[in-house]
């Protein structure tokens, strides 16, 4: 349905997001390789595109006031991450959502008990059993919720 290097972009929010949430409310450092997987700089020190691509995703979820840190490490890290209020919100709302719900319970494993839960809660179900589509879809639909 997306374009591979979107639904790559989607999977590499939630990720992020969802390791600042875990330390939450502590700041933490965020690796790219945590990320994206391991990488080796060429020969001339740059970075895969597809590395480069999910620190773009964590520069694009700062700017669009999702997440907030003090300062990057090169191109490998940001550093002292934090969830802003928004991105408190995009993930710990209870989901009592139509679209989020319906996106969930066509997964199987189905989950029980879902709906009523943390935004969370879905976005981790569905990276672990749902499609890279479906998780594209659910993450586009709560960032656009809550921007």
């Amino acid at each position: 349905m997306f374009d591979i290097h979107i639904e790559e972009f989607f999977l590499d929010c939630t990720k992020i997001l969802k390791q600042i949430y875990q330390a939450f409310p502590k700041n933490s450092n965020v690796y790219v390789e945590d990320i994206s997987g391991p990488d080796q700089a060429d020969e001339y020190g740059l970075h895969s595109d597809r590395f480069q691509c999910c620190f773009g995703a964590m520069l694009w979820l700062e700017k669009e006031g999702f997440i907030s840190f003090e300062s990057t490490m090169k191109q490998e890290a940001i550093d002292q991450a934090n969830l802003s209020s928004k991105g408190l919100k995009l993930m710990s709302s209870i989901c009592y959502d139509e679209y989020m719900n319906n996106i969930t319970d066509t997964i199987h494993p189905k989950k029980e008990g879902l709906k009523g839960r943390p935004n969370i809660d879905s976005l981790k179900h569905i990276m672990k059993h749902g499609t890279s589509s479906q998780l594209a879809l659910a993450v586009q639909y709560l960032i656009q919720k809550y921007t």
